[in-house]
């Protein structure tokens, strides 16, 4: 009986990198000026003084100690504190497909694949540049692929979803060689004017063939026992930034079209939400939690991946088990997941098992029970 395999993984890691004192430096002195020019408003408690940022603030809440990113001269200007990425002419190729492509061809390459090979590819992010073309399809025609492409997003889970639905098209035969990919550029919906958010986020692009063992070539692989996805709506990660702005009679505050969350709240909810979640996959592949190797999960928060794992393993984890890559790349969104299942899955063996989880803005949890079906 033929199974459902990822072949290959890749990732492309931006040119740019901020570290935390570099972005502490950029919002203080942007902060100063910012209180200056609001004094009057300060006194009389119309609005409140802007808080200075500092490097402990910014490890303790989150374990985040640098982040690469697409541009940064313009995110460490006080002045502007956002990327400066120059528009594109339509007959350049777009931001977002750029990315994808060094990743692209290094997951094909493990997979011993051609863009030739490839008959579905989806992109899945939580932002994209445009409402269409697709970026998806942009990338499938630089690849040379055949077949369909589509985006999709479902905020940080985003590349959990799209891999089932990869998964589901091999399956029942739509697509022979599916390809995922998560181009995320969250510097660009980042608030980089507020103490609580200009750390979180950092940019990179991953991408994940998949395909059937049928047809697979040979080299490592690693079988999807199982895919798992639930969402529950809540407003406590929320971005209001679309097409329906220009055409909304009121003004909404900038704040309001960028990234915005409820820390606490999110953190409370989420992390049984997770657990209960995993524990549950696993048990309906019919493996055992005490048999998973690894936990490739949602790179968001230091505190929240602790206390997931220590839930699921009932104590503290070792760091190969669930293992990090905040204080490198920092909060990556729907890539997250997946870098650390690009970097960390070394020193497994065949028949060995870990699940990939993402979770996020919905709220949304999605994961895959992967097995090492092949050195």
């Amino acid at each position: 009986m033929s199974e459902i395999l990822i072949t290959g993984t890749g990732l492309f890691t931006p040119p740019d990198s901020i570290t935390n004192e570099e972005l502490v430096e950029s919002l203080s002195r942007a902060n100063v000026k910012w209180n200056a020019e609001h004094k009057d408003e300060i006194e009389s408690g119309a609005v409140e003084e802007r808080d200075m940022p500092s490097v402990k603030f910014i490890l303790k809440a989150s374990g985040i100690g640098h982040r690469y990113v697409m541009e940064k001269t313009g995110m460490l200007d006080p002045d502007r504190l956002a990327p400066n990425l120059p528009t594109r002419g339509e007959d350049e190729i777009g931001i977002q497909a750029e990315m994808c492509l060094p990743a692209a061809q290094e997951a094909l390459a493990q997979a011993g694949r051609t863009g030739a090979d490839v008959d579905a590819v989806i992109v899945g992010a939580s932002n994209l540049q445009r409402a269409y073309p697709a970026v998806a399809i942009e990338v499938q025609q630089a690849l040379g692929a055949g077949g369909f492409a589509y985006d999709m997003n479902v905020a940080c889970s985003s590349a959990t979803f799209a891999l089932q639905n990869a998964v589901d098209a091999v399956r029942s035969g739509s697509a022979k060689c599916a390809l995922v990919l998560c181009p995320e550029i969250t510097s660009g919906h980042n608030n980089f004017e507020l103490r609580e958010f200009h750390f979180i986020f950092g940019d990179a692009c991953t991408a994940v063939v998949v395909e059937s063992s049928d047809t697979a070539n040979a080299g490592e692989a690693w079988s999807v026992l199982g895919t798992k996805l639930v969402t529950k709506f809540s407003n406590n990660i929320r971005n209001d930034f679309g097409f329906l702005n220009r055409s909304e009679d009121s003004e909404r505050e900038p704040h309001e079209l960028m990234f915005r969350q409820n820390g606490r709240q999110v953190f409370r909810d989420v992390c049984p939400m997770v657990a209960a979640h995993i524990k549950e996959h696993v048990e309906e592949t019919g493996e055992k939690l005490d048999s998973m190797k690894r936990f490739w999960l949602h790179q968001a928060n230091l505190g929240m991946n602790k206390l997931i794992s220590k839930t699921l393993l009932g104590r503290d984890p070792e760091p190969e088990e669930a293992p990090v890559i905040l204080d490198e790349y920092a909060n990556t969104s729907s890539a997250g997941s997946v870098i650390a299942f690009h970097k960390h899955r070394d020193g497994l063996v065949a028949g060995d098992v870990g699940v990939l989880c993402s979770f996020g803005a919905g709220y949304s949890v999605g994961s895959l029970v992967l097995r090492k079906s092949r050195d």
